[in-house]
């Protein structure tokens, strides 16, 4: 009797390949698969339990399947590609880098000028200036500065 190809270990390196190679090109090209890597790590799971399955079926039916020696090798090559897709993208991607010019908390900003809703200049002076105590219709002028950090 003749043995079979073991399907089920090709397929799943296929897919753990997919996985890991179609991240940039593909996937990080949109906010839903860049922010959190979902469709990646279906991939990296179903290439896995395909992978499980193969070596399973080569060393549980070693008379139908081939597969003894690339089994291991194959699943060996595809949790080493996981666990550095996982760390770079998780754990690599999120260190970022320490800025010296980056504001303090109370920190005074600068005085800078920007146009309003209506494209009327505005500096930041005019915002924060409160009328004099008493005097009619005062009421105290504020602005909150947001700063977003990231490396882009």
């Amino acid at each position: 009797m003749t043995r079979r190809w073991n399907m089920s270990l090709w397929v799943g390196f296929l897919l753990v390949l997919a996985g890991f190679f179609s991240y940039i090109p593909v996937f990080a090209q949109f906010p839903i698969t860049r922010d959190f890597p979902w469709a990646n790590l279906l991939l990296f799971f179903a290439g896995g339990i395909l992978l499980i399955l193969g070596v399973t079926q080569a060393f549980g039916h070693s008379d139908l399947y081939r597969g003894k020696i690339f089994g291991p090798i194959l699943t060996l090559l595809s949790a080493v590609g996981i666990s550095f897709f996982i760390y770079v993208v998780f754990v690599m991607a999120k260190q970022v880098p320490a800025s010296a010019g980056a504001p303090h908390v109370g920190q005074k900003a600068p005085d800078f000028t920007l146009p309003d809703q209506n494209g009327k200049p505005v500096t930041l002076a005019e915002l924060v200036s409160s009328p004099p105590v008493g005097a009619p219709g005062a009421k105290a002028n504020g602005a909150v500065l947001i700063f977003y950090r990231g490396y882009w």
